[in-house]
């Protein structure tokens, strides 16, 4: 039979996240929004284990762990809060809490102190340090082994990517909002269906809409759809993207290209669950869930005036961050080999692997283009291979290169600059490339949508 927690939180949005991803993890979760519900339900039936916010109305976290000592001396007691503060640790364990969780709570933290003291036997109450108050790290963790999903797209192993699959796991069947973090080619729209995918709207529709490509009635047609005669062109009516993802998910990428304009129409849908086309005065209720991505630092878009901060607390209920792939070297390998299997089926070869000069170049490269470039130099390679392996001479030169390093020292984060610098960077730039646009990006470490977007507030394209 699987063991039974209960969670003790007066914020049920956090309870029922912890509690899908424990269910999902063999558990049997059970609720209480207070202290004295979690105590009448442990008289009534009780738990193996008992999970409970500190900061409560009523009674809070240190008064219910007493009375249960009382009551229920043996039963374990987790305390999550989101005030660090290592005194209170420290009188928590001295009270017999088993442990200690500040919030926001990692998943894999939480589980895997949930297992050490479910799985094991009982702390003798001797052990128990004031001192220990942090989660004990186990170095023999269980890993995440290598797969794919059912996309074909493969699971890495870095501890990033850990993260990341717990995170999915654990807001996925939430209807919560989320932001997904990340430069241009980590993966953020893999990390997106994902998340619908593993959540109860996986049987409709996804829908992404590039948001770098949108502006002004273009915009607001393409979400919310029009009606014939509404403007020019418009010759029929027309579905919107939102419409057609009804009871889905709204996959918003680059969200941070988005006009001012189009961020208040964007917000007014979010907040009514309501649309309406261009031209008509009807609405329309539509549920969707809102997933969005970026690479761009809103916050600082916030402060330029760019972004509106409504709208951002709206769409970032849950964030998601996925490291660029010079952060995630213990995937590269991973990566390599499925680039070398989706290249062998495209390109009609049967190349088997790469020498190992060439995964040293590969694991030593900054990947600037992360895994949207290193895809297309395993399939450039595979191309041009004329042996059973892919050697050196087949890559780019800029791998082949002994000093490809130097560019990166040269790149410049155009996200932690003044705007003085970066547009005296983006003019750099374009002159070291002769104004090659797509140069000019990788240099920068942007997109090309963001690039030209650049161009267009400093009034470089004329």
């Amino acid at each position: 039979m699987p063991k039974k927690i209960l969670a003790v939180d007066d914020d049920s949005t956090f309870s029922q996240m912890i509690q899908a991803y424990l269910n999902k993890n063999g558990f049997e979760v059970s609720l209480a929004g207070n202290v004295n519900a979690a105590l009448e339900s442990i008289r009534k039936s009780p738990p193996d284990l008992v999970l409970s916010d500190y900061r409560m109305p009523g009674k809070d976290g240190m008064e219910m762990l007493e009375e249960i000592r009382k009551t229920n001396p043996g039963l374990p007691l987790v305390l999550m809060t989101g005030f660090g503060d290592i005194r209170l640790a420290v009188r928590a364990m001295k009270a017999g809490a088993r442990d200690y969780l500040t919030k926001p709570v990692n998943p894999s933290e939480l589980l895997e102190v949930v297992k050490n003291i479910l799985e094991s036997a009982p702390r003798p109450e001797a052990a128990v340090s004031a001192g220990n108050t942090a989660v004990q790290k186990n170095p023999a963790a269980r890993s995440v082994s290598p797969s794919y999903t059912s996309d074909g797209f493969v699971q890495g192993v870095s501890a990033n990517w850990k993260q990341i699959n717990e995170h999915i796991d654990l807001v996925a069947p939430t209807p919560l909002s989320v932001i997904i973090l990340g430069e241009s080619g980590t993966g953020k729209e893999f990390v997106a269906r994902r998340l619908h995918d593993l959540s109860v709207r996986a049987g409709e529709p996804f829908v992404a809409i590039d948001c770098g490509t949108l502006s002004g009635e273009i915009a607001a047609s393409e979400f919310f759809g029009h009606v014939k005669g509404s403007f020019t062109g418009a010759v029929s009516d027309k579905t919107g993207q939102f419409e057609a993802a009804n009871g889905g998910t709204v996959f918003l990428d680059e969200i941070g290209n988005l006009s001012y304009e189009v961020q208040v129409m964007l917000l007014r849908a979010i907040q009514e669950r309501k649309i309406r086309r261009v031209g008509s005065v009807k609405d329309i209720p539509v549920d969707v869930r809102i997933i969005a991505a970026t690479n761009e630092d809103l916050n600082e878009g916030i402060r330029r005036g760019n972004f509106r901060e409504d709208l951002y607390h709206r769409l970032n209920e849950f964030s998601i961050r996925v490291e660029p792939l010079r952060n995630r070297k213990d995937d590269l390998p991973l990566f390599a080999g499925r680039f070398l299997e989706l290249a062998n089926t495209e390109l009609g070869k049967n190349i088997s692997g790469f020498s190992s000069e060439v995964m040293q170049k590969f694991m030593e490269y900054p990947w600037p283009g992360n895994l949207r470039e290193f895809k297309n130099v395993v399939k450039r390679s595979v191309l041009l291979s004329r042996s059973n392996t892919v050697e050196l001479a087949a890559l780019p030169a800029e791998l082949r290169s002994e000093h490809f390093h130097v560019p990166v020292q040269n790149t410049v984060d155009l996200k932690v600059i003044s705007e003085d610098i970066e547009k005296k960077k983006i003019v750099e730039a374009l002159e070291k490339v002769k104004y090659n646009k797509s140069k000019a990006a990788q240099m920068l470490n942007i997109d090309r949508k963001t690039l030209y977007n650049k161009i267009r507030l400093y009034g470089l394209d004329a």
